[in-house]
């Protein structure tokens, strides 16, 4: 059992014996609210699935999960009242820790559209294109467990970059030449870095080409305005430091998305690699000492 400080925590539970606290969750959310026929939302992997329950200091089942045989993450349900309080994402670490402890090192789930940036910030990326499933908008993600994760498109290097914000503790680190239009200027990803910049630290970001964040009106700009002792922009400029030909985006507790050539979004991410995030945050230092503030961009009126 793992106890949370925000009155409620997740526990395993034996599918036939938790069947009613199963039900109370899963039909209210899927049945009742999303409309998915209740033929559909029971099926033969239930009883061969790990489940987790989330219950409130009362005991009441206030969300759930399951782990199939199939290593695939699904039903995750909150009920209303709970949502945005953290419930999802004890359960879904959860069920992370038990396929660890199964050996698993590959996970996929069928998220919901608009919950893609919730299984980013735990480091599954999009896989394919979108389909319906039950009436519904999905998208697969995928998961390698203890390892890195391959990005090689526009929607996996979002998830990539989302994922790095999410888990850092008070840094995050952002080498990019050109600050990567169409990723750093994504409006999921400018909150991200807001909410991080309000709530937990500061942004430092290294470009080879100021000019071109500031044709492109890049909100990132506007938002080192509003926040100028936390999201801080230098320009590179020593010959040697403007021949390094990668980018990437770091954070100070081992989340990474690296890109062996800046002019490609294809990489590598992963969360949880010190080794690694150490590795770029020691490149990342001494260029930002060389480097000169970018003093253009506090005047520049967009």
């Amino acid at each position: 059992m793992s106890e949370t400080a925000s009155g409620f925590h997740v526990e395993r539970i034996d599918y036939e014996s938790g069947l009613p606290a199963l039900r109370a969750v899963r039909e209210a959310v899927f049945v009742q609210e999303q409309g998915v026929p209740l033929e559909l939302e029971w099926d033969e992997l239930d009883p061969a699935s790990h489940h987790v329950i989330a219950r409130d200091s009362a005991g009441t089942p206030i969300g759930t999960a399951r782990l199939t045989p199939e290593r695939h993450i699904g039903r995750m349900a909150v009920l209303s009242p709970w949502r945005g309080r953290g419930v999802g994402g004890a359960m879904l670490r959860t069920l992370l820790a038990r396929a660890a402890e199964l050996g698993w090192s590959r996970l996929s789930l069928h998220a919901q559209v608009h919950a893609i940036p919730f299984y980013a910030r735990h480091g599954f990326l999009p896989t394919g294109p979108r389909f319906d499933e039950a009436g519904i908008d999905h998208q697969l993600m995928s998961l390698h467990l203890g390892a890195s994760n391959a990005v090689g498109d526009w929607t996996g290097a979002i998830a990539a970059t989302l994922g790095v914000i999410a888990t850092a503790r008070r840094r995050v680190l952002i080498y990019s030449p050109e600050l990567d239009a169409g990723v750093l200027d994504a409006p999921e990803v400018v909150t991200a870095l807001r909410d991080f910049a309000i709530n937990k630290g500061e942004i430092q970001i290294l470009l080879h080409d100021p000019a071109a964040p500031q044709r492109d009106q890049s909100p990132l700009i506007v938002l080192h305005q509003r926040l100028p002792s936390k999201i801080a922009f230098r320009a590179v400029e020593e010959p040697f430091d403007r021949s390094y030909a990668s980018a990437y985006t770091c954070n100070d507790v081992g989340g990474y998305y690296f890109r062996p050539m800046a002019s490609r979004l294809e990489g590598d991410t992963r969360l949880d690699d010190r080794s690694r995030a150490r590795h770029l945050l020691n490149l990342f230092s001494p260029v930002w000492e060389r480097a000169r503030p970018c003093s253009e961009y506090r005047a520049l009126g967009i």
